[in-house]
């Protein structure tokens, strides 16, 4: 202790005498330089013409048509719906099949995000708590659905229980605010283990992942009971499971997700499944419906209806696309991008989207195109499946909505096609 009082007073010393040496440096400045005249500060002009948007130009729709028939030639395209508006005038200037009833993999994204844009408040968090369980040593996480719990978020949680409880023996997770099975129909059975989704659980740590945080890695099959595992661990207790929360008990903790905006693009841009299903199930929640993939799905079905989107023909079993028994018409999905490009309540929908040769899924394509920048599209991809459906703003000034659902095809091939076709929309 004396060693330290030394050294603070030796640097004290010093510093006083910088702050003296500076203050007599300053005074000689300001005798030397008093006498300036530096004029009258600068000001910027008020501009006299405000810059205005640029109106859409014609163009040549006959030749648009055509360039677009041409390039639906592709025999990549297999088994394909297509369908292109005008967001201008909201004009079909080109379809194939619209309204045929095609597997769209993770385009079903777009009407789960849309649905929830339309319901809910892009700032909305969800909040985990923890709280004291029925007997001593005991604490209980109440699962909120968020599948994006972190490390910090942990540590952080850990550190409030132990300012209000000395000794943890037992930590147990509540996961009753989702009902239902936990897989969908038409799932695979190794997607789980390809690192393509989790059992669909309310509470995980990085969407279930398994020695990673991101990217497609092999998921737990009990991600909901990992959360409580990790908790306990960082609390010394030697027992984790599955319990009931006790009603009104004490709050020992809580944890706050990201806003609903960011947990959205992480499910839009880098197509990720478990956030997709628990937004999806957030709806529900929201809607007041049992959050399983039947609720989640009527809750969709509900909000897009309430806007007069037209959902017949459409067959869901999931929100995320990864079901092979979902079936939507690829005219749906392009007047969905209509109407976010039209309307302020769906226009966050656009903002979701990946950016052609930027980001997400979309940040390997379009790289040696003159559409790049220009187009805003999720994808979807399952075996012999490939969907594209967004907005390409055109040379003219236009913004196209877009919807090319491929089945029965090879990926790659349909991909490069898809993109054909997009590309041509930023020409005209």
């Amino acid at each position: 202790m004396k060693a330290k009082h030394v050294w603070w007073s030796t640097a004290a010393l010093v510093t006083a005498g910088a702050v003296a040496a500076t203050a007599a440096v300053g005074v000689e400045v300001q005798r030397t330089y008093d006498h300036l005249d530096h004029g009258q500060p600068y000001k910027q002009e008020e501009p006299t013409t405000l810059v205005q948007p640029v109106e859409p130009g014609d163009i040549d729709a006959a030749a648009l048509k055509a360039r677009l028939d041409e390039l639906g030639k592709d025999k990549a395209l297999a088994t394909f719906g297509g369908q292109v508006i005008d967001t201008t005038t909201h004009e079909v200037l080109w379809e194939r099949e619209p309204a045929k009833p095609l597997t769209p993999a993770s385009a079903t994204k777009v009407l789960t995000l849309a649905a929830t844009t339309l319901a809910l408040d892009e700032e909305e968090r969800l909040t985990t708590e923890v709280v004291a369980g029925e007997h001593e040593g005991e604490v209980v996480i109440k699962a909120a659905g968020d599948v994006w719990l972190t490390d910090e978020r942990l540590d952080e949680l850990a550190e409030e229980i132990q300012q209000k409880m000395d000794t943890v023996t037992r930590v147990s997770i509540d996961t009753s605010i989702w009902a239902g099975p936990d897989q969908a129909p038409g799932w695979d059975d190794d997607n789980i283990d390809g690192g393509y989704v989790a059992p669909i659980q309310p509470a995980m740590l990085y969407g279930g992942r398994i020695g990673e945080k991101t990217g497609d890695v092999p998921r737990s099959h009990e991600p909901a009971l990992d959360v409580a595992r990790a908790l306990a661990a960082r609390l010394g207790a030697d027992k984790a499971d599955l319990s009931s929360a006790p009603e009104n008990s004490e709050v020992l903790g809580t944890s706050e997700s990201e806003p609903l905006a960011l947990r959205a693009q992480q499910a839009i841009k880098d197509s990720d499944n478990v956030m997709a299903e628990a937004i999806a199930r957030e709806l529900a929640v929201g809607q007041g419906t049992e959050a399983s993939f039947d609720g989640a799905t009527m809750a969709i079905f509900d909000e897009l209806r309430g806007v007069g989107i037209d959902v017949n023909g459409v067959t869901l079993k999931d929100g995320s696309g990864l079901s092979r028994d979902n079936r939507i018409p690829a005219g749906l999905l392009a007047h969905i991008a209509d109407q976010a490009v039209a309307t302020d309540e769906l226009r966050p929908l656009l903002g979701y989207l990946p950016l052609a040769g930027g980001e997400g899924t979309l940040y390997e394509r379009y790289h040696d195109s003159s559409a790049r920048g220009f187009v805003r599209a999720k994808t979807g991809t399952l075996t012999g499946t490939s969907a594209l459906t967004g907005t390409a703003q055109g040379q003219s000034g236009r913004v196209y909505a877009f919807a090319f659902l491929v089945n029965d095809g090879e990926v790659t091939s349909a991909r490069q096609a898809q993109d054909a076709l997009a590309a041509a929309l930023h020409d005209f």
